[in-house]
């Protein structure tokens, strides 16, 4: 691409043209935009000529960092052979690979691979999947899904349904079908107890009561957007044993949780739980191009075979589906990473005592992760655990003066999320939380005058 246009010029075009997603767009375009020019290993440089960490891993699909020589191969060699086939009907050769690397890595049993363009889609053709899992067994009565309060899923209709938030969705709620949620494990705010067995309770309640209706329970196992909220160890496990006991399929969402974000290559295989189905996406494809997945079993497949007339065949589909470069550079991700899980640990283990710190600062409530996945709670007061009002954006200061000291991390309500590369260094990761720190002691003034305020 020619380089005929400024900085000045990209500013003004910006402010003109584009509609950010998630973006307050009369507060965007009242300050100065950040425009990445280029990416170089775990850091991004802007239009100005200023290098940033990229601290929440371009919106959590980063794994390696950025301009990976591996990856690039796979995406310039797969490219000299063909862009996009469909896969309605017919198959290529990457997707195929895809299909068998990914069905030997996941859980146990998860031995069909179905693919859309991102995870909203895999949560999307999961729904679906087991409404009609049931209907082509003549359950058509058991067409809900149980999800948690605070789970995010995506932003189609489907995803929406399945966990609508009030501020996000207000527009869209008569568009929903009546879906049943239940609390999340939440130990930090929750009044319980225990946590764990009050959200377990409220799952088995549901399910007993509405066993004829429930046809899955679809949970994150770490609550991603909703605030990085970690459950009590044996949470996935107790739903397993739940969905078992009352005819549900358990649908697991790790587009944000898997490919090694809490250490191992899914967050299921902590507790050694096999969902019927796999929600995958973002760090599929190492953050290079949009690709999802759905996996499901041999047994929920079966279900759908038939006669071509018999109406148990799955009409879903994305024209993108299985799109070669994705798939092609997936598979290069997934060598890259089968030899980066077993550094995981020793980076965890520092990325925690160096987060530790932090959790001194008088406005931070709890610092709390899983593997990579760190959310960092702000509190007017410590005591009693009071939030700062939205209006306040109070993790928009800090993240504000992360960004003028070189690290971007983004909030979402009172927590900011702090979300680095897996592939950074351990003196990458010790510099960014450094910066952190650095954000939290400047802002400390500006977050004493809005708790007071």
């Amino acid at each position: 691409m020619t380089k005929n246009y400024s900085h000045e010029d990209l500013i003004a075009w910006d402010r003109a043209y584009l509609w950010h997603p998630f973006t307050h767009m009369k507060q965007y375009l009242d300050a100065e935009p950040l425009i990445i020019a280029r990416g170089e290993g775990v850091r991004l440089q802007d239009t100005r000529g200023r290098w940033y960490y990229d601290g929440t891993s371009s919106i959590w699909l980063n794994v390696h960092g950025h301009c990976v020589p591996e990856l690039n191969r796979a995406l310039v060699e797969q490219l000299e052979r063909v862009a996009h086939s469909t896969l309605l009907g017919m198959s290529n050769v990457p997707a195929t690979l895809l299909a068998e690397r990914l069905a030997r890595l996941a859980p146990q049993g998860l031995t069909r691979v179905f693919y859309v363009d991102n995870g909203a889609g895999a949560v999307e053709a999961a729904i679906k999947i087991a409404a009609q899992f049931w209907a082509n067994q003549g359950a058509r009565t058991k067409h809900l899904v149980l999800g948690f309060h605070n789970n995010y899923h995506g932003d189609t209709l489907g995803a929406v349904g399945v966990s609508p938030d009030e501020m996000f969705h207000w527009p869209f709620t008569s568009l929903l079908p009546p879906h049943p949620r239940v609390p999340y494990p939440y130990p930090y705010r929750s009044t319980a107890s225990d946590p764990l067995a009050e959200s377990l309770g409220a799952v088995e309640e549901t399910l007993r009561r509405r066993r004829d209706e429930i046809a899955a329970v679809i949970v994150e196992p770490v609550e991603g957007a909703g605030g990085i909220i970690v459950p009590p160890r044996g949470f996935l496990r107790g739903l397993r044993q739940l969905c078992h006991e009352y005819d549900a399929l358990l649908i697991v969402d790790e587009v944000a949780t898997g490919f090694g974000r809490t250490g191992p290559m899914f967050a299921c295989h902590s507790e050694e739980v096999a969902p019927d189905l796999l929600c995958l996406g973002k760090g599929l494809s190492g953050g290079y191009l949009p690709i999802g997945a759905t996996l499901a079993t041999e047994r929920i497949f079966e279900a759908f075979l038939g006669e071509v007339d018999s109406g148990r065949t799955f009409f879903h589909g994305h024209s993108y589906a299985g799109n070669p470069l994705g798939a092609a550079v997936s598979l290069a991700n997934l060598e890259l990473l089968e030899a980066l899980l077993p550094r995981l640990p020793e980076k965890i283990s520092r990325l925690s005592a160096w987060l530790r710190p932090l959790a001194d600062e008088p406005f931070v409530g709890e610092v709390r992760h899983a593997g990579f996945m760190i959310g960092i709670e702000l509190v007017k007061d410590r005591a009693t655990k009071e939030g700062f009002a939205y209006r306040d954006q109070a993790g928009w200061k800090v993240a504000l003066a992360a960004s003028d000291r070189g690290l971007l991390v983004r909030p979402i309500g009172n927590v900011l999320i702090f979300m680095p590369p897996l592939g950074s260094t351990l003196e990458e990761l010790r510099e960014m939380t450094h910066i952190l720190s650095e954000a939290f002691r400047a802002t400390r003034d500006s977050l004493a005058s809005l708790a007071k305020g």
